[in-house]
């Protein structure tokens, strides 16, 4: 009995170890500016811009390319990428652009990209670009066949809906400044490349920034419902991330690592796939997904084959249990399942075709 309490215990303190980590590290350099971008999305940002980009009657070329590559500016995790993506699918996103954007955030970083490349090697770094990329649009493509109906009824709606307010009387160029702005603060926040004082200054300057254009371009009632949904988003999303992120850690506890180094030998359809799903249920912050599977899965000493480190950094920084609870939560159990099951089949499916190649 004192061993199953000693176990218990442990595995409450591993949880709340990882709660803790994580909201230390993430939540004010990268929740608190993803949830202001969010709410800006869905406050200030007209319709008709998210729709040009992201809505199910834009052109193809157009929305896939710029859904699939967004991430390689947003230093995100799968966690941090979910108040964006609520905010373009509240707004009235196609679900084929939104779920593209959704795997891109965390996926394609371009800093998680070059460090890939300069820890793991040139060749899995080009590989993991290149996969991720070709995902976020097979996913997006596949989500969007799926549900085409979803997305007829967004149609319908957005055709039915009042139109919005007439343009304020702003330089049409703010609302995109605006954005740019909070972008700017989540990039330089979760920057390596500052010192804590220069970051902080930047940081703060570009605060005052967004709060000086939000008092002298926007009306009292835009700045009322920039503030509610960014609220909104928060307190749907934050709480669901909390109980993920402990839950995750309590697995964590329990993960076999030495018989996961085993089985990970080869790059074999089952290796391939024990790692898409391994790293769909951990949460991997963004840039620690690397030393994850150089160090702790053994890659960088050869004892992960190549096939099944590609499925871990594929799935891992995409998914996480945390995210999966949200992102069900926000586009429902059907669409959820159909998400999750696919960046599990194409990065297993990827991996063993990268191992292949190798062989």
């Amino acid at each position: 009995m004192a061993d199953y309490t000693t176990i218990a215990i442990a595995a409450l303190q591993a949880g709340l170890t990882t709660l803790m980590e994580y909201l230390s590290a993430h939540v004010l350099t990268c929740l608190v500016p993803a949830f202001f971008i969010a709410g800006a999305i869905a406050a200030l940002l007209r319709k008709e811009t998210v729709l040009k980009y992201f809505g199910a009657d834009a052109p193809k070329w157009l929305c896939y390319s710029v859904a699939a590559t967004s991430g390689t500016i947003l230093a995100v995790c799968s966690c941090t990428i979910l108040p964006m993506f609520a905010g373009i699918e509240k707004r009235g996103a196609g679900i084929g652009p939104a779920t593209a954007f959704l795997f891109s955030g965390p996926a394609i970083n371009l800093m998680a990209i070059i460090l890939t490349a300069r820890v793991l090697g040139l060749d899995i770094g080009i590989a993991r670009a290149v996969a991720s990329v070709t995902m976020a649009v097979v996913i997006g493509l596949i989500m969007a066949a799926v549900f085409r109906g979803s997305d007829e009824g967004c149609k319908t709606a957005a055709a039915q809906a009042e139109p919005e307010a007439v343009e304020r009387a702003r330089p049409g160029f703010v609302n995109g400044l605006f954005l740019a702005v909070l972008v700017a603060i989540l990039l330089i926040a979760t920057s390596s490349l500052f010192e804590m004082i220069p970051k902080a200054a930047i940081v703060g300057a570009l605060v005052l920034l967004a709060a000086f254009m939000m008092r002298s371009y926007y009306l009292p009632e835009e700045r009322e419902a920039f503030l509610g949904e960014t609220w909104w988003l928060a307190k749907r999303i934050f709480p669901l991330l909390v109980v993920g992120t402990f839950i995750t850690g309590m697995i964590g506890y329990f993960l076999p690592v030495e018989w996961v180094r085993t089985v990970f030998g080869t790059s074999s359809p089952l290796a391939c796939f024990l790692a898409s799903v391994i790293g769909a249920l951990l949460y991997m912050p963004t840039l620690l997904e690397v030393p994850i599977v150089g160090t702790l899965f053994g890659y960088s000493a050869g004892v992960t084959a190549p096939g099944p480190a590609l499925a871990l950094l594929l799935a891992g920084p995409s998914l996480s249990l945390p995210s999966m609870v949200v992102i069900w939560r926000v586009i429902g159990a059907k669409k959820a399942s159909v998400y999750i099951s696919l960046v599990v089949i194409i990065s297993t499916l990827v991996g063993m075709l990268y191992g292949a190649i190798l062989s």
